[in-house]
């Protein structure tokens, strides 16, 4: 760094936490929280001893092929350049910063690059809808599709050849390198696209080039989780909105106005209302540190987020969708069942619920303990066992 000129430091976001705890290390450590339930970390903690090692190890692997111009010290990296032959100082730092920079990009494709094969013409005609809105500027594009076009005429066969394959990858790529994906530049405003499906969520982080047409800064999605699949529509679009901002945030805070374009007007609707849930609430606390514009841009319009937001392989199948979230782990032992069943001998309350379990009358309701009148209608009889279910009609 001695006959270096011209300096950079960047500081990694989020340091630690971008360390995923090794699954069977999660139980060590659980803290217990004043509600009485544990916290378990699922990512690396400040705190452990090995934390500091295990951090720098893991950049140091990261940074290998850079350290000779950007060497790192935990999450700090330090980029030193100087004039090499006709380049200047600024030109080589450039280069150097490029590099860096191109090592940690390559998670902002991966929802395209590893876009599943397409299997039926819904699937096609999603992927195409998004490739066809970004890559309509692209030379010999539409040579490029024809293999995958004509699985879109009326009266053909879908069969995935080896040439459609070829056209598949080729899109695949043109999404993920110039001219569609391009790089942040501060000085133009930005704009988001999201959408939300009944299975996952999807955005996209845009700008306008100097000719006014629509380039990707970043793509990102994931599926929705058990719960928030049963989120009512709005939620799901103000969840995506959030997502979008929280992924986006080291370029969207402070960087002046944007439009937020979504695909659900009942959101406008749900969040000017005098009530509004919990939740809701929360979320729109999250929102008052950027400065933005919501509108609305149906799924036919908004094709980049649409597409990102009903990947194929995103989808839920619909007995694991429909399936009620209780099920057998393991089969009890038959020394386990015995067992159980002669301690209902010396259990006053169970011996009451099992006789009026086996026939449950208003008669047999008045004669239980008060404590017990509740929630006996909760309870059951099956092979000599006592069953509870909260939901009366659950099996």
């Amino acid at each position: 760094m001695t006959k270096s000129t011209i300096y950079s430091a960047l500081d990694l976001r989020d340091g630690f936490y971008q360390i995923l705890m090794r699954e069977s290390d999660i139980p060590l450590t659980a803290v217990s929280t004043p509600s009485g339930m544990l916290w378990e970390w699922l990512v690396m903690p400040q705190g452990l001893k090995n934390a500091p090692a295990t951090f720098n190890r893991c950049v140091t692997h990261l940074l290998r092929s850079v350290r000779d111009f950007a060497p790192s010290y935990f999450d700090d990296v330090f980029v030193h350049s100087q004039a090499v032959n006709v380049k200047t100082g600024v030109e080589v730092h450039k280069e150097h910063l490029r590099k860096l920079l191109g090592l940690m990009r390559k998670h902002k494709l991966e929802v395209i690059s590893e876009w599943p094969t397409l299997s039926n013409v819904k699937e096609l005609r999603q992927f195409l809808g998004l490739a066809t809105y970004l890559c309509k500027y692209v030379e010999n594009y539409a040579g490029t599709i024809r293999p995958l076009s004509q699985l879109l005429k009326k009266e053909a066969e879908w069969k995935w050849t080896a040439e459609c394959q070829q056209a598949f990858d080729a899109v695949k790529q043109g999404l993920t390198e110039a001219p569609i994906l391009a790089v942040a530049d501060q000085d133009r405003p930005f704009h988001v696209v999201c959408d939300a499906s009944d299975f996952s969520i999807g955005c996209a982080l845009m700008q306008h080039d100097h000719e006014g047409r629509d380039r990707v800064v970043y793509y990102q999605s994931r599926q929705l989780k058990p719960a928030e699949r049963n989120y009512p529509v709005h939620d799901k679009e103000l969840l995506v909105m959030k997502y979008a901002l929280a992924e986006f945030r080291v370029y969207l805070l402070g960087s002046g106005p944007f439009v937020v374009y979504t695909g659900h007007a009942s959101l406008r609707t749900a969040v000017t209302s005098p009530q509004i849930s919990q939740r809701m609430a929360r979320w729109l606390s999250f929102f008052a540190e950027y400065d933005f514009l919501v509108e609305d841009k149906t799924g036919r319009l908004n094709v980049v987020a649409d597409a990102l937001s009903r990947r194929p392989d995103y989808a839920v199948k619909t007995a694991d969708a429909n399936r009620i979230g209780v099920e057998r782990v393991s089969a009890p032992s038959s020394s386990l069942i015995d067992d159980v069943k002669a301690t209902y001998a010396s259990d006053a309350d169970a011996k009451q619920l099992q006789s009026y379990a086996s026939a449950p009358s208003d008669e047999a309701r008045r004669k239980l303990a008060p404590h017990l009148r509740a929630r006996a209608h909760c309870y059951r009889v099956h092979e000599g066992l006592l069953l509870y279910s909260a939901v009366e009609d659950l099996v």
